[in-house]
């Protein structure tokens, strides 16, 4: 299974909840934090959702 890298580097405040609640499903929480996750269809979806915060790389 590939695996994509996502960094937060957009700030959820001022943002609807649900887009807050979709950075946390990502495991971010924090600003210019990482995580390294499988390239899966709803992950795929999260991304989609706040892309605006994200930096997205292939890992």
């Amino acid at each position: 299974m590939t695996k994509v890298k996502v960094t937060q580097i957009g700030s959820p405040i001022r943002r609807a909840p649900d887009q807050e609640a979709t950075l946390v499903g990502l495991g971010l929480n924090k600003m210019h934090r990482s995580r390294v996750l499988e390239d899966t269809p709803s992950v795929r979806g999260m991304i989609a959702k706040v892309a605006h915060m994200l930096k997205v790389e292939a890992a």
